[in-house]
């Protein structure tokens, strides 16, 4: 037998599978197959998730371990930061650091373990880098631009305000009004954009933002092979960089910016190191909400009947923290 966890980050909800665990690990296609049926909200495991972190071993320097995401629908995310954190926390409870990195697909990115937000609202604070503009790294095409920052792109909608960061994964964000945040404009640009399109051919999250106040965000994802989510990582941590750099009368380069999402709240901090680059703290929590107990050749054989899961408590804390903001 062997466990997984169900985890959150802002109610991004994931399973974590540790790999170093098993006494053999599953192969790729395997990983593939499990996240889908595991993640999935009707044949899955505790009304699914928005996908499974897999950790490995890392022979990288500082680095306690490794980290891949796969999305529900079997693509892999070269990044995911509220993933990162419940990773972090594991890491860190495991090998006894407070203080370490881990490798993901892009970059081995520093972490660390922060004061709780609240009582029982374990909380970590990991970097989003690199940060890139080129539109060979996001990547699009077909909009006459090399990179896309505040700008009207009438493709989309001839109204809003767009830019594009990757960080690594892609980001398309535009500051919006309240009426605009609660229409349908976007889930309709998010759905085109992440179908066959001649613009992101590769797909791209979109990002809605609304300016609550100084250093304070509300902020909305359609997610690149999830859909709707109750937060993405990258998404605030990328916004809240576009936020320093379209309204600078609003946010503050090395500040905490505070940026509520529709599963709770994030804090980040955005560093200039020189004229043109760029990286972000995203803090916030590592929610362990159940354990899971199952067979290790069920896993080889994608199968769920031995799984037998078990509730942390920790939610009811989670929630708690929730209703003060």
């Amino acid at each position: 037998m062997t466990q997984l966890q169900k985890v959150h980050g802002s109610m991004n909800t994931f399973f974590l599978l540790d790999q170093t665990e098993l006494n053999q690990p599953l192969r790729q296609t395997e990983l593939i197959d499990f996240a889908r049926h595991i993640t999935d909200d009707q044949q899955g495991l505790l009304g699914g998730a928005d996908g499974l972190l897999v950790v490995d071993r890392s022979n990288h320097e500082e680095c306690l371990g490794s980290m891949q995401v796969i999305n529900t629908d079997g693509s892999i995310a070269s990044m995911c930061g509220n993933g990162l954190r419940t990773v972090s926390r594991y890491l860190s409870e495991k090998f006894g650091q407070t203080k370490f990195k881990v490798e993901t697909q892009d970059a081995d990115l520093h972490v660390s373990q922060e004061n709780n937000f609240a009582d029982g609202v374990p909380t970590f604070s990991v970097e989003i880098s690199p940060v890139s503009f080129n539109r060979e790294s996001l990547p699009f095409s077909n909009l006459n631009t090399d990179t896309l920052i505040d700008q009207t792109v009438p493709e989309f909608d001839d109204t809003l305000k767009f830019t594009a960061i990757a960080v690594p994964n892609p980001h398309l964000i535009s500051f919006v009004s309240e009426d605009v945040m609660d229409s349908d404009s976007l889930s309709k640009i998010g759905s085109e954009l992440n179908s066959e399109n001649q613009y992101f051919y590769d797909g791209v999250n979109v990002s809605y933002a609304r300016i609550i106040d100084h250093n304070s965000l509300f902020v909305r994802t359609f997610e690149r092979g999830v859909g709707f989510t109750n937060a993405c990582g990258t998404g605030m941590s990328a916004t809240s960089l576009a936020f320093c750099l379209n309204h600078p009368d609003m946010a503050n380069f090395e500040q905490e910016i505070t940026v509520t999402n529709p599963g709770g709240m994030v804090k980040t901090r955005v560093h200039q190191l020189s004229d043109s680059n760029y990286s972000i703290d995203l803090i916030g929590n590592a929610t362990v909400t159940h354990t899971v107990t199952i067979d290790e050749n069920d896993l080889h054989n994608n199968q769920l009947t031995s799984a037998q899961p078990a509730e942390t408590g920790e939610q009811s804390a989670y929630e708690a923290f929730v209703a003060t903001i």
